[in-house]
């Protein structure tokens, strides 16, 4: 005796789009793009560098040639490797704490067809520490005539974090426009200005301030001390109980 074979059920809208949709793509470290230009404030950079390897981030860093000449001049480096950027800080080690992820990888700024000025490069952020007025004018116009600068327009275009730490001072129009316009095109004005309200002690404290600044934007933890509350109680009782200028 033969039965009626059952008719399949008709597929749902949910089951169709699941289907049609791409499978999740595979697992990738935490990437972020540095990109050094030729202001003042090397140290900036090479503290930021040296956190991001701390946390087992895959650093891209891309140099433009008037910062070349700047890392040179503030601290002494003359070639572009981890030895020189990431001094006392063993490669080997870094790896096998991070499971492999903390790398160092560097981009000649000439070179326009880098990973990084590919959008379809997924990272985490691009931040341009310090950031030169000249740079900072080549990113408003949306020039990629080099890598620096083509890396951080691909990063506006994929909505994707751009911090400009411009650090020269002090400011023309053409500047306060600059910053203007990459404000509205999405990017992030982080001028290298620290706070004293932690009193700090040290040179150091006040580059840790500005660092602990992008990233907290690049949503990196840290125990930095950048916070308010960090501040003991008793010195706020002193703060209130002082005069206050009017």
């Amino acid at each position: 005796m033969s039965f009626p074979a059952t008719a399949k059920p008709a597929p749902t809208l949910v089951t169709a789009i699941k289907a049609l949709s791409p499978s999740q793509p595979a697992s990738r470290p935490h990437r972020v793009v540095v990109g050094i230009s030729g202001a003042s404030g090397a140290v900036y950079a090479l503290r930021l560098l040296r956190l991001l390897i701390e946390r087992g981030t895959e650093v891209h860093v891309v140099v433009s040639d008037y910062g070349r000449r700047l890392l040179f001049d503030e601290a002494g480096i003359t070639q572009l490797d981890w030895a020189q950027l990431l001094p006392g800080v063993d490669e080997r080690a870094a790896l096998q704490a991070s499971n492999g992820t903390a790398k160092l990888v560097i981009h000649p700024n000439k070179d326009v067809g880098a990973v990084i000025a590919s959008g379809s490069f997924l990272h985490d952020g691009m931040v341009v520490l310090p950031c030169s007025s000249t740079s900072l004018g080549a990113l408003a116009t949306g020039s990629g005539s080099n890598l620096l600068t083509r890396a951080a327009m691909v990063t506006l275009k994929e909505r994707r974090p751009l911090i400009v730490c411009h650090r020269e001072t002090p400011l023309n129009l053409i500047d306060i426009e600059n910053m203007r316009q990459l404000t509205l095109a999405g990017a992030i004005i982080c001028p290298t200005n620290p706070g004293f309200y932690l009193n700090p002690k040290s040179i150091d404290d006040l580059v840790d301030f500005h660092v602990g600044k992008v990233l907290d934007l690049l949503k990196i933890p840290h125990s930095l001390a950048t916070r308010w509350e960090a501040r003991t109680q008793s010195e706020r009782e002193g703060d209130l109980n002082s005069p206050k200028g009017s």
